[in-house]
């Protein structure tokens, strides 16, 4: 395949490109998976009138009751297939910041419609592909930090390079427009607009220098030619959610980072690199212009990509800092809890077809204004196992329990999952946590392979109570409550807040669940997150198409979620090809900031090639959100 047809797959249709999967596991062959697929839950899960709930109702344990009005401050809006932003009566939006914009005076103009931006200028305009977001209070100022996710070479690069560098300049480029831009904004009679020439912009890229921090710093498997003690590494990649400490620090997320690397030469042996889709051609061609992603030559060099990265954005000149001790895998998002007994929690989803929801624990404990150093880097990191009955627990990865090292746990940490038998998932995306209750929600995207094909470490991926559709198209959204109320707890309730779907086409489980009608309708949940009043926010990423088995749920959209009643209502829909991403607020919480990734047509300007940009939408008459 060449190089520039891998540019039009999907990040895990490049990856199964890359490393075919066989067509059946060995546990389709058998009559008992058939049985399976109706009896799995002893019927606890009834299909029926085209929804899927637990015993009498979706929500296990909880009494229906009618939504209250109030919950929700806006009349649900229909479905859209247009080029346009669209929200509630009595909402209002306009862009804050696109592709391409200035952070500093010297780029002003710097974007074209007609050509490239200049390389020189090239790592001091906002990026490209927003995802994953968070807004900070430094001093009394607001700034955001904005993860850019990965770009498109096709509207970047010269025309004549038709999508694929030519020159180690043309990588660089599109080196610089990915990573994270770190901004203040200020509010003025327009609205909020970026403060150009703040001291707080910064630009951090795929060639920004920073630190390798926890066990996995300064071992044999992270070191290369240019780093031969371990410990210093460049940039930060595909960074698709973040996630926020209770410190006040950015986590932003590095997710499909196996598409950067390829090979010139031999590929090196071990079965990290298959499991992780490394190896063969890069998506963006950095290999034949920079040695440090060519695995032939480095093949340490992806050992060092794949984790959680800390940034302050209080401070501009600090040092951007991986966490080893979270464990290395594609990661969607970081959500951060207290838990009740002083340690930090975070809860982490592998965002590819059929790997795992982790969780860290720290060993530490924390409060409110204290030191923060060495909690996420001492600490232990953990698999979900849900089991048929709604209950879980989670599985420490431990050299005892995979037969691993604790070095290689960290590196390799699907295959220490793998060995310890945790739940394989129907892609886990963002994690959000109520702030309300000690509840939290994992948004599982879509599985076209479930009961069809194993993941990439051959581990069964038949239907099960978490995962309930073979071939799943739609996604689903699960909860839990950790035993005592505790996320550091080892055991877990669960049950399934939604399972998307399309009612109007089915009337069996692929219908969707009881909170799910023709009306707000959806597929492919992916970001996720709270207001303050426990409302939860969900966004997709999914097939908007608007036939066949999506027929009736046009573009992609944002949706408000009760989980006190299960009430799903849609409040905003985005461009005809976009997908909705990033979630934050300003500090009056009057603004909500969204992230508006990869638009169709000529979005936002209404000419030339369109442009990923962060959102802001508020309601007339002032008040808050939550």
């Amino acid at each position: 395949m060449s190089d520039k047809s891998l540019l039009d797959l999907s990040w895990d249709d490049f990856d199964e490109h890359r490393d075919p999967r066989p067509d059946t596991n060995e546990f389709d062959q058998v009559v008992e998976a058939a049985i399976s697929r109706r009896g799995f839950l002893g019927g606890a899960l009834v299909f029926g009138s085209g929804a899927a709930v637990f015993g009498a109702g979706l929500f296990a344990g909880r009494e229906a009751q009618a939504a209250s009005p109030a919950r929700f401050a806006f009349e649900p809006i229909g479905t859209a297939t247009d080029f346009e932003v669209h929200v509630p009566k009595g909402y209002n939006s306009k862009v804050l910041v696109r592709l391409g914009d200035p952070l500093w005076s010297d780029a002003e103009g710097a974007y074209r419609t007609d050509g490239p931006l200049p390389v020189a200028m090239s790592d001091k305009v906002f990026g490209e592909n927003t995802d994953g977001m968070e807004l900070f209070d430094v001093d009394g100022k607001e700034v955001i930090a904005i993860n850019s996710e990965y770009v498109n070479p096709k509207i970047n690069l010269p025309v004549a390079s038709e999508g694929i560098p030519q020159s180690a300049e043309e990588v660089t480029l599109l080196k610089n427009l990915q990573g994270v831009t770190v901004m203040e904004i200020a509010r003025g009679e327009g609205g909020y607009a970026v403060v150009v020439d703040s001291p707080f912009n910064r630009r951090i890229t795929h060639e920004t220098e920073m630190v390798l921090a926890g066990p996995l710093a300064g071992d044999d498997l992270v070191k290369t030619k240019a780093d031969p003690d371990g410990m210093t590494v460049k940039g930060t990649m595909n960074n698709c959610g973040s996630g926020r400490t209770l410190w006040g620090t950015y986590l932003t997320c590095e997710e499909n980072f196996n598409g950067y690397f390829g090979a010139t030469g031999e590929l090196p042996a071990g079965e990290g690199y298959a499991r992780y889709g490394i190896g063969g051609e890069g998506r963006y061609a950095y290999e034949k212009f920079d040695p440090r992603y060519d695995i032939s030559k480095e093949p340490n060099e992806p050992h060092r990509h794949g984790f959680i990265t800390e940034i302050d954005p209080s401070d501009p000149g600090s040092t951007p800092v991986k966490r080893t001790a979270l464990g290395r895998f594609k990661h969607e998002n970081a959500e951060m809890v207290h838990a009740s007994d002083g340690r930090i929690v975070v809860y982490l989803g592998d965002d590819e077809r059929g790997e795992y929801l982790y969780r860290y624990v720290s060993n530490g404990t924390w409060q409110d204004g204290g030191a923060s150093e060495g909690l996420l880097d001492d600490g232990r990191l953990y698999v979900a196992k849900f089991n048929d009955d709604l209950t879980g627990q989670w599985l420490e990865l431990t050299p005892e329990a995979t037969n691993m090292s604790a070095a290689e746990v960290l590196c390799f940490t699907r295959l220490a999952a793998s060995a310890v038998g945790g739940t394989t998932m129907d892609r886990p995306e963002w994690v959000a946590s109520n702030p309300l209750k000690p509840e939290a929600y994992c948004a599982l995207t879509n599985n076209k392979n479930r009961g069809v094909k194993p993941n990439a470490g051959g581990d069964d991926t038949s239907v099960n109570a978490v995962n309930p559709r073979e071939t799943n198209n739609y996604g689903q959204i699960v909860r839990w409550t950790p035993d005592g109320g505790n996320h550091a707890a080892e055991t877990f309730a669960w049950d399934l807040y939604v399972m998307a779907g399309n009612p109007t086409i089915y009337g069996n489980e692929y219908g969707g669940s009881d909170n799910v009608n023709a009306g707000n309708m959806f597929n492919s949940p992916d970001g996720m997150a709270f207001s303050s009043d426990g409302m939860l926010w969900i966004q997709t990423d999914g097939d908007y198409g608007n036939e066949g088995d999506f027929e009736g749920m046009g573009n992609n959209q944002m949706l408000v979620g009760d989980p006190e009643t299960g009430e799903i209502n849609r409040f905003m829909t985005v461009p005809y090809g976009a997908e909705v991403t990033g979630l934050t607020w300003s500090l009056d919480k009057t603004v909500a900031f969204v992230g508006v990734q990869h638009p169709g047509g000529n979005w936002p300007d209404g000419e030339g090639n369109p442009r990923s940009s962060v959102v802001q939408v508020w309601r007339d008459d002032g008040k808050a959100f939550g």
